[in-house]
């Protein structure tokens, strides 16, 4: 049995275990700076700043069997403030013609932007790698529950939803984009300018060409990777396609990885939301069973939730299977959110 919640003090051993495991700037091999991001999230869980920047909820996937944490997802309220913009490549068009020599050409630009009243971000979604593909679609829930979080809690994110996908990178984890831009104008290694990024971005604006990036003037790997997403990565476009989010044509200023984004009243998952009270009731022919992701309230976490089979009556009262029900000790009637699981 698996369950999704909030992160809490004593999963530190835990989530430093994973981080060793695999790679992730949002979960650093650090046991100082994955404490701070667990009291932060704590913070954010239980008493969100007004400024939301400050706020970041980081969710874990727990496999009850074992007591072993297997993944972790994260929101951060808003991503683009003054004090740390965020910095993106328009991608666009310009075009070129000669009445001489009657010739033109379009040229594909990148253009650095920032923005300092950014919308919401999802992303740090960390999945061990011994359970990919299961059959449980444990990648999927984690990175689902943060729809149902912000389903809940509309007013403690922004208007629009952004989500950073990964491109495709060389055998040797490098940016054929930055290889070609980046590293030509900051003279450091992608993944030193991408740590470096994530506290200090002054040298963006600073050092990286402020003017139209003439996409013909790059090496073919490089104009080939810009909005595009690794192999890993596809399945991830694929999902937020599928519950509507759009390409922004806008990437990574870094990588080229591409930028997705959708207004939070629009996701499909939010759209269908299905709310209603929990009660103990025996399911008959007219109830509708739903998969679905299902948070309810529980003694120990700020955020509590389950895959499960949902039984929607007709009467604004839904029901679970009574195991459930009695193996967490859920407290009936009680008001309960639920998303799509499909």
């Amino acid at each position: 049995m698996f369950i999704l919640r909030s992160v809490q003090e004593n999963d530190l051993k835990s989530l430093y275990k994973l981080s060793t495991i695999m790679t992730f700037i949002n979960l650093p091999p650090d046991e100082d700076i994955i404490k701070s991001k667990i009291e932060s999230s704590i913070k954010s869980f239980n008493h969100p700043s007004k400024h939301f920047a400050k706020n970041y909820y980081i969710f874990v996937l727990e496999d009850l069997n074992t007591n072993e944490i297997l993944g972790v997802s994260m929101i951060h309220a808003q991503h683009g403030t003054e004090e740390e913009p965020h910095f993106y490549l328009t991608v666009g068009q310009e075009k070129k013609f000669s009445e001489t020599i009657n010739t033109g050409f379009v040229h594909g630009t990148l253009k650095l932007g920032l923005e300092t009243d950014g919308p919401s971000e999802i992303g740090g979604l960390i999945l061990h790698p011994d359970q990919r593909r299961s059959v449980q679609k444990l990648g999927k829930q984690l990175s689902f529950v943060r729809f149902l979080y912000m389903a809940m809690n509309p007013d403690r994110f922004k208007p629009i939803i952004h989500s950073e996908l990964m491109p495709p990178l060389d055998k040797h984890g490098n940016s054929p984009l930055w290889e070609a831009v980046g590293r030509r104008f900051l003279n450091m290694n992608y993944t030193e300018a991408d740590i470096l990024s994530r506290s200090n971005k002054e040298f963006i604006l600073s050092l990286f060409p402020s003017e139209n990036i003439y996409q013909t003037l790059l090496p073919i790997e490089a104009r080939e990777s810009i909005g595009k997403v690794g192999k890993e990565t596809e399945p991830v476009k694929k999902m937020l396609e599928s519950i509507g989010f759009k390409y922004a044509y806008e990437v990574d200023p870094f990588d080229g990885g591409p930028h997705y984004r959708c207004p939070l009243k629009d996701i499909k998952l939010i759209k269908e939301k299905i709310t209603g009270t929990l009660v103990s009731k025996p399911v008959n022919e007219s109830a509708e069973p739903r998969d679905v992701l299902i948070a309810f309230k529980h003694p120990e976490y700020d955020f509590f939730a389950i895959k499960s089979k949902l039984y929607v009556h007709g009467d604004g009262q839904v029901s679970m299977d009574s195991e459930i029900i009695d193996k967490f000790k859920i407290e009936l009637p009680q008001k309960i959110t639920a998303i799509p699981f499909v």
